[in-house]
């Protein structure tokens, strides 16, 4: 199984020269199974250079199942230009989990964005084969020779992250997500109760992430600018770090980069954990990813 990054940016496409080397799309990483099933976590302005890349290498029909961590613009908004849905030969399998608040399947994702205000080209314009699967939380599934298994993330919408196994090897994708903390101060009468919710929840988070060989982690902002950002559903490179030293990944790929940082400033914020952290990573593996990364997992 390998993986390969096509977006890094979050919250807002941010291209330019100050960006030019780690990239300035948005959310979007394909997953190729060894059976080289095509997996896509999220949609974001990424998803429109890997549909160059299919396309420009194309052999056989292009069958892609794309997994929506969650209904933030950042993660979705490059899915109308997967060239695919234009190509009749093409079938594209759109994954996501229900809005609890308005009941909306993962179908209500591509129809808000494809209303003519918006877009314009209707789904029914679109010659390939397009299916929507709606996942129940804590569900796993087969696709291909892989399994995807999810958990509900920390956001201000819901979130899944996702598990993919294929023939012992292993990745977790967090989409967003920051780490639990209790919104109640310590005189409150509901303190108690919601500090043992969220260790119920963190530690449903962590069985699902145990002993992959790759995270990928949303470490948005640094532990400085984080008390400013606090409930904003975003984490930070010392969160990430701690959680894949506690559930004991192999190797860890800091993403989601914020996008005012440069280049620069995001390599010296990374200079920065690397070093508070070099006496306790041991054996972990830890990278700034960028567009074009390319791991292969063996």
């Amino acid at each position: 199984m390998k993986f390969k990054f096509w977006g890094v940016r979050g919250s807002i496409p941010s291209p330019g020269p100050r960006t030019a080397r780690y990239g300035g799309n948005t959310t979007c990483i394909e997953v190729r199974t060894d059976d080289d099933t095509l997996i896509v976590l999220d949609g974001g302005t990424g998803i429109f250079s890997l549909a160059q890349a299919l396309i420009q290498n194309k052999a056989r029909p292009i069958h892609a199942n794309i997994f929506i961590s969650h209904s933030h613009w950042d993660h979705i908004h490059g899915l109308p230009f997967f060239t695919p849905l234009f190509i009749r030969d093409s079938r594209v399998r759109l994954h996501g989990v229900t809005d609890p608040d308005t009941g909306n399947g993962i179908e209500h994702v591509m129809g808000v964005q494809l209303q003519n205000s918006y877009f314009p080209v209707s789904e029914t314009q679109m010659d390939a084969t397009i299916e929507y699967r709606t996942l129940e939380v804590n569900q796993t599934i087969v696709v291909g020779d892989a399994t995807v298994r999810n958990v509900m993330m920390n956001h201000p919408v819901i979130n899944l992250g996702y598990r993919i196994e294929c023939n012992g090897r292993s990745l977790f994708f967090t989409g967003d997500h920051e780490p639990h903390y209790n919104i109640y101060p310590a005189d409150h009468p509901e303190h108690a109760a919601y500090a043992e919710w969220m260790a119920e929840r963190s530690a449903a988070i962590d069985e699902v992430v145990r002993g992959v060989d790759a995270l990928i982690v949303d470490c948005s902002y640094t532990r400085e600018e984080y008390p400013a950002k606090q409930g904003w559903g975003h984490g930070t490179f010392d969160s990430a770090f701690a959680l894949a030293l506690r559930t004991g990944a192999r190797a860890l790929y800091c993403t989601h980069h914020e996008p005012t940082r440069s280049d620069d400033e995001l390599e010296a914020v990374f200079a920065d954990v690397m070093a508070r952290h070099a006496a306790v990573l041991g054996d972990l593996k830890v990278l700034l990813a960028y567009e074009g990364m390319e791991v292969e997992l063996a």
